[in-house]
């Protein structure tokens, strides 16, 4: 009789850590920054009818990456947490850690149980507030545990490196299409340094929007909108370097300069 193979818990739980981190790394990423009047949701991904960035609540929306069927069958579960919670008490009682918490309680008992491959998903859950400072952004990884973000925050695809280069360049109070601008840069650069050209038609953007007037805050840009602010970005950022290029002063222009220079 043959002896049965052992794997230490440590081994499998490693392996199926692993076995969700590539899967969701094959999905295309997506970039969730602060802005001024609320929180933008910037994902590449060229399909019109099967979405990453989607409404919960009133002032409540959540992204995912990784297989389509699983973070779906997340999203509606959340829709119908919402939607009961709302219904049984209060609005005001469907916040983003409420769903938060859910989300992790569902993803930690798949991804502790034996009897079933781990989802190859990773989520964000963020609630728009009265001002910059109630914002909240929780991200989730496939092991259901919770990480509260602040400011900008990637998953997906090379999610490391572009949330390096946004948290070297994301600012408080951007604008709208600055922080539009900012995330579809992060999103263009590729493992080796290059770039690449996304297009509006390539893009899937949404915003919780505080300013709005009606209850529900979730907005999807799209069309002549999206590509209006686009350019407004692109414009406004040619119009900075312009300027800093113009205002400064040429090296070795002044006393202190050409003293530097004939010292090195």
């Amino acid at each position: 009789m043959s002896t049965p193979f052992y794997v230490s818990p440590q081994q499998a739980m490693a392996d199926r850590a692993e076995y969700a981190r590539k899967g969701i790394a094959r999905g295309r990423s997506v970039v969730v920054l602060q802005y001024t009047d609320g929180v933008v949701f910037v994902a590449e991904n060229p399909s019109r009818a099967l979405h990453k960035v989607s409404e919960i609540y009133d002032r409540i929306a959540f992204a995912a990456v990784g297989k389509y069927n699983e973070f779906e069958n997340l999203r509606i579960g959340g829709v119908r947490y919402a939607d009961l919670r709302g219904y049984t008490y209060d609005r005001d009682d469907v916040t983003a850690r409420g769903l938060a918490n859910v989300y992790a309680q569902t993803l930690g008992g798949i991804f502790s149980s034996a009897a079933e491959k781990p989802y190859e998903v990773e989520l964000i859950v963020a609630e728009v507030g009265a001002g910059p400072e109630d914002d909240q952004i929780y991200r989730l990884p496939h092991d259901g545990s919770i990480v509260d973000e602040h400011g900008s925050v990637a998953i997906g695809g090379n999610a490391d490196q572009i949330s390096n280069y946004l948290d070297q360049r994301h600012r408080d109070g951007m604008t709208l299409s600055e922080a539009l601008k900012l995330a579809v840069e992060s999103l263009t650069r590729d493992n080796n340094g290059g770039e690449r050209t996304l297009t509006a038609e390539q893009l899937e953007v949404a915003v919780l929007d505080r300013t709005r007037p009606q209850q529900r805050k979730f907005k999807r840009l799209l069309g002549r909108q999206l590509s209006r602010l686009l350019e407004e970005g692109t414009s406004a950022g040619g119009a900075e370097a312009g300027a800093a290029e113009a205002g400064a002063e040429p090296e070795g222009s002044s006393e202190e300069g050409g003293a530097a220079s004939s010292e090195s």
